[in-house]
C-alpha cells in the first residue's frame, strides 16, 4: 500500500489513460488503494508485480500476469510511468517475468495485446521474442465509446530473447 501515492500519480499520465481503456477516469487514490488491494489479495490466477527502480526503488510501473483456469496460459500487461519510459525498464521486467513464467511455473504459452498504434508496447514485447500473432478486431472499448482492434503477441518456451 505504500506504492499508492506512487501509482495514483502514474495514473493521470495521458499516456497510460489513452493506452489502457479500463483504468478509471479521472483515477483517485482511492482507485489506487482499490487496485493495490486487489493486487495484494490476488490468489493463484493472477501474478501482479511493481516494477522499481533498481538504484532509487521508486516505483517506475506495474506488470502483471493472469493464469488461465488449465495453468497453462499466461496473459501479461503492463504500464510504466513517464519517467520511467525509453529506458528499458519494460522490457527488463517482461523478459523477468516471461522467464519465470516459462521456466518456473511450466506455462505452455504467453500472451499480451497491444493497441494497434501503441508501438512502444509492441516494440517492448518483440525485443523479449513475442510473435505478432494478428488482430483482434473489435477488441477494447474505451471510455469514451470507441471500440478498438489489439494486437495479440504470444511466447512459447524456446522463443525467449535474452
Amino acid at each position: 500500500m505504500d506504492d499508492a501515492s506512487a501509482v495514483t500519480s502514474a495514473c493521470q499520465d495521458a499516456e497510460i489513460l489513452h493506452w489502457i481503456p479500463f483504468v478509471p477516469r479521472p483515477y483517485s487514490r482511492a482507485d489506487a488503494d482499490l487496485y493495490i488491494g486487489s493486487c495484494l489479495a490476488s490468489g493463484d490466477e493472477r501474478r501482479p508485480f511493481a516494477i522499481v527502480e533498481r538504484e532509487s526503488g521508486t516505483l517506475a510501473g506495474s506488470i502483471d500476469m493472469g493464469v488461465n483456469s488449465h495453468q497453462y496460459r499466461g496473459h501479461i500487461g503492463y504500464w510504466v510511468a513517464a519517467p520511467a519510459r525509453g529506458r528499458g525498464i519494460c522490457t527488463r521486467a517482461l523478459r523477468l517475468l516471461a522467464r519465470w513464467a516459462l521456466d518456473e511455473l511450466e506455462l505452455q504459452r504467453l500472451e499480451l495485446i497491444a493497441d494497434p498504434d501503441n508501438v512502444g508496447s509492441q516494440r517492448v514485447a518483440e525485443k523479449v521474442g513475442f510473435h505478432r500473432e494478428g488482430i483482434l478486431r473489435a477488441h477494447l472499448r474505451h471510455p469514451d465509446g470507441r471500440i478498438r482492434d489489439s494486437v495479440m503477441f504470444s511466447l512459447l518456451p524456446g522463443e525467449l530473447r535474452d
